[in-house]
C-alpha cells in the first residue's frame, strides 16, 4: 500500500519540500555572490510585485539567453496574429533578464522562474493563472511541470532536447520520466534524435519539425555605435573572440601575439560570455599590450592591440564589425557557445575542439564547411592567419555558414501552421492537423 503511495511525483514532492529551508540558503549564497537579482529575489519563491494581465495568459519558459532568442520571433508571431493573449516570459539567470529587457517585444512581461520547490511553484502558478504553457528545450523540473499541469493548463514542449547523456541519466529513472512527459499535450523535438529519445521515455507520439534557433532574426545593434567603431578602426585587420570563458583570454592573447608579427596594427576584440569578468581580463592583457574596454568607454586608438567588449547584448555590432569569429566556451572543456548568429550574419566561424554543448550543430557545420576547428592557441593563429591571407577561403566559409543556416530554417512556419487551432481560445484540439 506504502510503494503505491509512493509514485515519482510523492517521492520529489517530498525531498524537495524537506530540502526547501536549505534551497532558500542556497539562493541566498547566490545572492550574496552576485548571481541573483536583488531587485526580484521574491520571484524566486514564487511571489511577484506585478499583476496578472486580464484575458487569455500564454507563458514561455527558457531557462537561458540561448533558450529565450530562439523563441522571440515566436513571440512575436504570436503577438501580430493573435493579440488576445498576453505573454509572459521565464527565464533563470540574471544574464538572461538583463538581455531580454533589450530584445522582449512590447507588453511581454518578464519574470524569473521560481525554484522548484512545493511552495515557489505554487505561488507562481496561482498567482499567474497561466492559460497555455510553453516549455523551451530541455528544461524539465518536476514541481513544476506537475503543478502547471494540475492547474488545467495545456502544455507544449517546443524545440525539444534531449541529449544522449541526459537520456541515459532519465533511463535510470523511467517512471518518473513518462509521467513528467506526459503531462505536456503536445512535444516537438528539434531533431529526429531528440525526438526518438524522446518518443522511447514518454511512449508517447513526438514531432519533429526542425530547430527554432535557426529561424531566430538577426541580432540587432546600434546603427550610431557601429559606424562610430568601424571609423575608429579604419581599415586595420580586425578578428573577433566572443563568449570567452575564463583561461581561453590567455590562449586568445598568444594568439595575438603571433599574429601581429605579419599584422603590426593587429586589432583583437574579447568579449567575454561574463562582462563581469571585463575588469580581471583587461588587467592580465595589460601586461602583454594596449587595452581599452568598452564598458569604461575608453576609445580604440591607433595603439590600442586588446578592445575588450565587457558590456551585456552587444554581439550583433561586434559580428559585423569582424568577418572573423572565434566562438569561445571551445578551447577549454566548457563545451562552445552557440555558433548560429554570427552564422546568420555571414561570418567565417572558428571553433576549437570542445563544442559538446552544440554537437549535432558543430558536426552538421563541419560537414558543409561552415565552419573550422583549432586544436590550440597557436593553431588558432594559424586558422586566422589563413583567413586573412585567403580571401576566396574566407568567403567560403561565410557563404556556407548562412547558406546552412537558410537551408534549415522554416520550423517556425511550421509550428504556427500546426499550433493554429491550439491558439484559438475557441478551440479544443482533438489532434494535430495534418
Amino acid at each position: 500500500m506504502l510503494s503505491k503511495l509512493l509514485t515519482p511525483r510523492n517521492k520529489y514532492f517530498m525531498l524537495t519540500s524537506a530540502l526547501e529551508p536549505f534551497i532558500k540558503i542556497w539562493l541566498r549564497i547566490r545572492l550574496l555572490k552576485g548571481k541573483e537579482d536583488p531587485r526580484r529575489f521574491g520571484e524566486r519563491f514564487g511571489k511577484t510585485k506585478k499583476k496578472r494581465p486580464k484575458g487569455m495568459l500564454m507563458w514561455f519558459h527558457a531557462a537561458s539567453v540561448g533558450e529565450a532568442n530562439s523563441v522571440l520571433l515566436l513571440i512575436s508571431q504570436i503577438q501580430k496574429q493573435y493579440p488576445q493573449y498576453k505573454i509572459l516570459l521565464t527565464t533563470g539567470t540574471v544574464t538572461s533578464a538583463r538581455l531580454m529587457e533589450k530584445r522582449l517585444p512590447k507588453d511581454v512581461i518578464h519574470q524569473y522562474v521560481p525554484v522548484d520547490t512545493p511552495d515557489a511553484t505554487r505561488k507562481f502558478i496561482y498567482h499567474w493563472k497561466p492559460d497555455i504553457a510553453f516549455w523551451v528545450e530541455s528544461e524539465i523540473w518536476p514541481n513544476l511541470v506537475y503543478t502547471t499541469h494540475e492547474s488545467g493548463c495545456m502544455m507544449i514542449m517546443i524545440n525539444a532536447r534531449m541529449s544522449r547523456k541526459s537520456y541515459q541519466s532519465w533511463k535510470r529513472y523511467p517512471d518518473m520520466i513518462r509521467e513528467l512527459l506526459r503531462c505536456f499535450d503536445y512535444i516537438f523535438a528539434q531533431s529526429d534524435i531528440d525526438a526518438v529519445r524522446l518518443q522511447a521515455l514518454s511512449r508517447t507520439e513526438v514531432f519533429c519539425f526542425g530547430n527554432l534557433k535557426y529561424d531566430a532574426a538577426l541580432l540587432s545593434c546600434n546603427e550610431n555605435e557601429l559606424a562610430a567603431l568601424q571609423a575608429a578602426i579604419g581599415s586595420r585587420p580586425v578578428w573577433l573572440a566572443a563568449s570567452t570563458h575564463e583561461g581561453e583570454e590567455e590562449m586568445i592573447a598568444t594568439a595575438h601575439s603571433i599574429l601581429v608579427r605579419r599584422r603590426a596594427n593587429l586589432l583583437t576584440i574579447i568579449v567575454p560570455r561574463h562582462p563581469e569578468r571585463g575588469d580581471k581580463i583587461a588587467a592580465m592583457l595589460r601586461k602583454k599590450g594596449q587595452v581599452a574596454q568598452r564598458s569604461k568607454k575608453q576609445p580604440i586608438a591607433p595603439y590600442i592591440q586588446y578592445y575588450v567588449a565587457d558590456t551585456m547584448g552587444e554581439l550583433g555590432l561586434f559580428y559585423r564589425l569582424s568577418e572573423i569569429v572565434f566562438m569561445g566556451g571551445s578551447l577549454i572543456p566548457h563545451g562552445g557557445q552557440n555558433p548560429l548568429e554570427p552564422a546568420r550574419l555571414s561570418c567565417a566561424i572558428i571553433t576549437g575542439e570542445h563544442t559538446l554543448n552544440f554537437f549535432d550543430i558543430y558536426k552538421d557545420m563541419l560537414d558543409v564547411s561552415a565552419v573550422v576547428r583549432a586544436t590550440s592557441d597557436i593553431n588558432l593563429a594559424a586558422v586566422v592567419d589563413n583567413l586573412f591571407n585567403n580571401g576566396e577561403v574566407r568567403n567560403n566559409l561565410q557563404t556556407a555558414a548562412k547558406g546552412w543556416i537558410d537551408y534549415n530554417s522554416g520550423a517556425l512556419k511550421h509550428l504556427m501552421e500546426m499550433l493554429e487551432p491550439v491558439f484559438d481560445p475557441a478551440s479544443v484540439p482533438k489532434e494535430l492537423p495534418q
